[in-house]
């Protein structure tokens, strides 16, 4: 882990990322794309330790209220924000200044937060979005080998309903002939059903690759499933976009057991939900 002073912290969008380069050690992560211009060691990652005072300037100066996003490149939940609390400084300012949030993680140090994000969702709105790919636990581990399985994901998911905080799935992406199994899929959406989630985000049953992404994803599979890559290069060659041979049939179950349910389930309905604030109480008065 190394720090850096950061020029400024939200996107266009509202998105903010507190940090380059994780610490989960995903064997599909995308962010990994040398696209992304990440010059240092992936997992020594760079934590932007003006975070605070950026976002805070950035609120003030802002005209209308709005949802501020986190997590889209890197984790705010890794390891080190048990000591460092940026992402805990950061909602403290979101609620100071009554913007929303939407929170994206894979780690259970979500909870340590869990009072803010209800001070939120009081003001304005609060929503976790959790992602989950591997219902069986052994091969989670290695796909995704330092965050916390997909298990105690489902609980948090769970807690956060308790709490009555939304929450939003993103169930990607599903690795061919990994995890892109009918008991997969319907594990991942018995959690989701479980937890009363509000949304899945899927963009199909696959997953994308590019250099950078490609090499290491190959590299994992060469130490732990030896002769999948050569399937992988065989049937894709660089193809970036990687579509499982199950996507027609998976997807089908996907949206039918989400319409059933009454779940969100296509990526517009889910980041419209996710964009969106309350209308603002105003009080009738009587004449």
């Amino acid at each position: 882990m190394h720090t850096i002073k950061a020029k400024s912290i939200l996107s266009a969008q509202n998105g903010m990322n507190l940090c380059r380069g994780c610490q989960h050690g995903c064997i599909y992560c995308d962010s990994r794309s040398t696209c992304y211009q990440i010059t240092h060691d992936f997992e020594d990652i760079a934590v932007k330790t003006n975070a605070p005072e950026l976002l805070e300037k950035a609120l003030r100066s802002k005209r209308k209220k709005c949802m501020i996003g986190t997590g889209s490149m890197s984790d705010p939940y890794l390891p080190a924000e048990r000591e460092l609390r940026l992402m805990r400084r950061c909602l403290e300012l979101i609620a100071k200044y009554d913007f929303g949030a939407a929170v994206l993680t894979k780690s259970d140090l979500v909870l340590r937060d869990l009072d803010l994000l209800e001070q939120i969702n009081r003001q304005q709105k609060a929503v976790v979005q959790m992602t989950l790919t591997t219902y069986d636990e052994a091969l989670c581990r290695i796909i995704e080998p330092h965050v916390c399985t997909t298990a105690r994901r489902a609980e948090v998911l769970r807690i956060l309903y308790a709490h009555d905080i939304p929450t939003v799935v993103w169930m990607s992406p599903l690795l061919p002939w990994l995890n892109d199994t009918e008991e997969n899929l319907r594990g991942i959406l018995q959690y989701c059903i479980d937890a009363h989630v509000k949304g899945i985000v899927c963009f199909g049953i696959g997953m994308t690759l590019r250099e950078g992404n490609r090499e290491y994803f190959y590299q994992a599979l060469d130490r732990h499933f030896p002769g999948l890559r050569r399937r992988y290069e065989q049937t894709y060659g660089e193809a970036y976009e990687i579509v499982s041979p199950n996507n027609a049939a998976l997807m089908r179950l996907f949206h039918e057991t989400c319409e059933a349910h009454g779940i969100l389930h296509t990526p517009e309905d889910c980041f419209a939900y996710l964009q969106e604030l309350p209308e603002p109480f105003e009080q009738l008065s009587l004449l």
